[in-house]
């Protein structure tokens, strides 16, 4: 295990496990968002209210989360650190897109980014979560209606709408890269299955910016 973190090839495979961890967790949260789109009296408030209150969900899956989350983030500063100490001088050749893309050159620049948009994303709703079903008085936690209007709610304000659509850019971009990058990490590349996952990879990383953008904007525009 130590070898995970502590040699090269390790923290790159660490970070590959951890960013595919997050890539099937991005597809669960935004297939539960998906869910708004059908109205108030939709599914929506069911699946809110199970994920907010199973106990395997709260108690077991919810801190592997936000391990894996930190853990990513951390790792790739460690290695965007790393790499650039091992390269002490930056040839002019190697920083043009021919070379490289422009989305694995700013990996950093993108992360960062989503990074203020967690912070963003969790005061919206995880600490407000966390207020309204541990804060006594603050809420009726038997209430299942609740969710819809919550988050309908914070969609209502047009800078937090752009702020969201932007920081979905930015997560396709940096998914463009991270995704295909993730499995060359952990060793799957061929010329047979790269093709395909890279074109996986694609469609992955517009298809979730998307669809998360379309739950912002949808509630903007119906408010």
């Amino acid at each position: 295990m130590a070898g995970l973190t502590t040699s090269s090839i390790g923290r790159k495979y660490a970070m590959a496990l951890s960013a595919m961890f997050l890539l099937i967790f991005l597809i669960m949260h935004l297939s539960v968002n998906l869910l708004s789109l059908g109205g108030e009296d939709g599914p929506f408030n069911a699946a809110s209210y199970f994920m907010g209150y199973n106990p395997l969900i709260q108690f077991v899956m919810q801190p592997i989360l936000v391990i894996g989350l930190i853990f990513h983030f951390v790792m790739g500063f460690v290695l965007e650190i790393k790499n650039n100490n091992a390269r002490p001088i930056k040839y002019g050749m190697n920083t043009r897109s021919g070379n490289s893309t422009w989305m694995s050159r700013n990996m950093l620049i993108t992360g960062a980014v989503i990074l203020a948009f967690l912070g963003l994303h969790m005061y919206d709703f995880w600490f407000h979560e966390m207020t309204y079903k541990y804060v006594p008085g603050e809420g009726d936690v038997n209430d299942l209606t609740r969710f819809w209007p919550e988050l309908h709610s914070k969609f209502s304000e047009l800078w937090r709408v752009i702020f969201y659509v932007i920081s979905f850019v930015l997560l396709g971009l940096h998914l463009a890269h991270g995704f295909q990058s993730s499995f060359q990490s952990i060793g799957a590349r061929h010329p047979k299955y790269t093709p395909v996952i890279k074109a996986i990879g694609t469609w992955y990383s517009i298809l979730i910016p998307a669809g998360f953008i379309l739950v912002a904007v949808y509630h903007y525009v119906t408010q």
